[in-house]
C-alpha cells in the first residue's frame, strides 16, 4: 500500500520533461508578474482602500471588454496559436509601459498609477488563466492530482523570486527597467509554452490533435457558460466569495500600510515586498507538504477542508486579537498575518485542488467559461467586495467586524467547494449536463 501510494505521487516515465517544461513556465509567469507587482501596491497605499472600487471598477471594465475578445481567438484559432498571441499582447504592453515609467510626468503619478493598477490586475488574471487552462489541456485528471501540486511549487518559487528581483535590482536599476526584466522573463515562458507543444504533439498525439482544435462558437459564450453549465456556476460563486476575503484583507493591510508608513513610498514598497515573500514561502511549504501528499491520495475535497479550517482560525484570531495592528511575528501585525495566510493557503492549497476538477470538464468550459470565471467575474466580485468594504468603513466597522465576515466567506467557500469536489471526484457530477440530466450544448470540439 505504502509503495503503491508513494508510485501515485512521483512523476512518471514520460512525464519528466513536460513536467519540467511545465514547472518552468509557471516559474517564469508568476516570476515577471511579481517583478512588477510591488509597484501596484505602493501606488494602492498611497490613496488608501477607499479609492479601490474605482481602481476594480475599472479593471472590471477592461476585463469585461477583453473577456469576449478572448473567447472570439480561442473560437478561431488552435491553442498553439492563441497562447503565444496572449504572450506577444502583454509583452507589448509593457513595452509600451516603459516610456511612461521614464517620464512620470508625462501623464502624472495619479493617472499612470491608475493605468497601471488596472493593467496589472488583467495581465494577472489573463495569464494565469490561461496557463492553467493550457495545463488541463495536456494533463488528464491523475496525472493532474500528481503533478498540480509539483508544478505549483514552482510557480511558488517565481513568485518569491519576484520580489526579491524587485528589491534587489530597483536600488541599482530603478523603477523603468523593471518593466524590462519582466519582459524578459515572459519571453522565457514563451519559450516553454512552445516546447510543451511539440510535446504533446509528440508524446501525446490523440489528446494533442483534438486540444489543436479551434472550438467555434460565439465570442459571449464563455459569459454565457457561467449562467447555463452549473460547474461554472459554482465555480463563479466560489469566485465572488473568494473575493470577499481578499478584499477584505488587502483593504485592512493597505490602510495600516497608509497609517504606518505615510508618503514613504520607498517603505510601502519594501512593506508589500515583505509581505509577497511571506506569503510565498507560506504558500511552498504547504504546497511542498500538504498539498501534494494529500491531494494525490485523497482528492480535491480534503484540501478544500484543511484550507477552510486554517482560513477561518486565522480570521478568528485577528478578530478576538487586542490590538490587531501591533506586531505579532516580526514586524507583521495580526491584520498582515490574516493576509498573508489566506492568500499562501488560497494559492497553496486551494487553486492546486481546485483546478485538478477542470481536467473532467470539456475543453470549451477551460478556456472560454473558466477565463470567464476568472477575468470578468473576479473583477465584478472585486467591485462588489471594495463597495462592501466602503460601507462597512462608512459605517465604523473595526477590524474585528471585517476578520469575522472574511472568516465567514472563507466558511461559506469551504463547504460549496467540499461538496463540489466529492460530487466531481465521486462520478457524481457530471459537468456537462444541467441539473435535470439535459445536455447543454457545446462548441464543436
Amino acid at each position: 500500500m505504502r509503495m503503491e501510494s508513494e508510485k501515485s505521487r512521483r512523476v512518471h516515465s514520460g512525464e519528466m520533461l513536460a513536467t519540467v517544461l511545465s514547472s518552468a513556465y509557471f516559474f517564469f509567469i508568476l516570476c515577471a508578474y511579481y517583478v512588477i507587482r510591488p509597484l501596484r501596491e505602493q501606488l494602492s497605499a498611497a490613496v488608501g482602500s477607499t479609492q479601490l472600487p474605482w481602481f476594480y471598477g475599472a479593471t472590471f471594465v477592461a476585463t469585461l471588454a477583453l473577456t469576449p475578445v478572448f473567447a472570439y481567438v480561442v473560437s478561431r484559432w488552435p491553442r498553439r496559436i492563441v497562447v503565444p498571441v496572449t504572450f506577444a499582447f502583454f509583452i507589448a504592453c509593457l513595452l509600451a509601459f516603459y516610456p511612461f515609467f521614464l517620464r512620470v510626468d508625462v501623464l502624472g503619478p495619479k493617472t499612470l498609477g491608475t493605468v497601471f493598477f488596472v493593467w496589472v490586475s488583467v495581465f494577472n488574471l489573463f495569464i494565469v488563466s490561461v496557463f492553467w487552462s493550457f495545463m488541463s489541456d495536456i494533463w488528464n485528471n491523475m496525472q493532474a492530482r500528481r503533478l498540480f501540486p509539483i508544478i505549483g511549487i514552482a510557480g511558488t518559487l517565481g513568485a518569491i523570486a519576484g520580489p526579491i528581483l524587485t528589491r534587489t535590482l530597483v536600488p541599482l536599476i530603478g523603477v523603468a527597467p523593471l518593466l524590462l526584466v519582466s519582459i524578459a522573463l515572459l519571453g522565457c515562458g514563451l519559450a516553454c509554452v512552445l516546447l510543451l507543444g511539440r510535446w504533446a504533439k509528440q508524446a501525446q498525439p490523440e489528446q494533442h490533435s483534438e486540444a489543436e482544435q479551434a472550438m467555434g462558437g460565439s465570442m459571449w459564450e464563455g459569459l454565457r457558460q457561467i449562467f447555463a453549465n452549473p460547474f461554472m456556476r459554482t465555480m463563479a460563486i466560489l469566485m465572488v466569495l473568494g473575493d470577499m476575503i481578499g478584499t477584505i484583507a488587502y483593504a485592512l493591510v493597505i490602510d495600516y500600510s497608509k497609517a504606518t508608513f505615510g508618503g514613504d513610498a520607498v517603505a510601502r514598497t519594501a512593506f508589500a515586498a515583505d509581505m509577497d515573500i511571506a506569503t510565498n514561502v507560506l504558500q511552498v511549504v504547504v504546497q511542498l507538504t500538504l498539498t501534494r501528499y494529500i491531494l494525490a491520495r485523497f482528492g480535491a475535497a480534503w484540501v478544500i477542508a484543511i484550507w477552510a479550517a486554517a482560513g477561518v482560525s486565522v480570521c478568528l484570531a485577528t478578530a478576538l486579537s487586542s490590538d490587531a495592528t501591533s506586531p505579532v511575528i516580526g514586524a507583521m501585525p495580526w491584520v498582515a498575518l490574516m493576509l498573508i495566510v489566506t492568500r499562501g493557503l488560497v494559492y497553496g492549497m486551494f487553486s492546486p485542488a481546485k483546478e485538478s476538477l477542470f481536467t473532467k470538464v470539456p475543453r470549451s468550459l477551460r478556456y472560454k467559461g473558466k477565463n470567464a470565471t476568472e477575468t470578468a467575474v473576479w473583477r465584478a466580485g472585486d467591485v462588489i467586495s471594495a463597495l462592501v468594504v466602503n460601507a462597512l468603513n462608512a459605517a465604523k466597522a473595526n477590524v474585528a467586524l471585517f476578520a469575522l465576515i472574511g472568516g465567514s466567506a472563507i466558511a461559506a467557500s469551504g463547504v460549496i467547494t467540499w461538496r463540489l469536489a466529492r460530487r466531481v471526484e465521486g462520478g457524481e457530477y457530471d459537468a456537462t449536463t444541467d441539473r435535470t440530466g439535459g445536455a447543454i450544448a457545446h462548441a464543436p470540439q
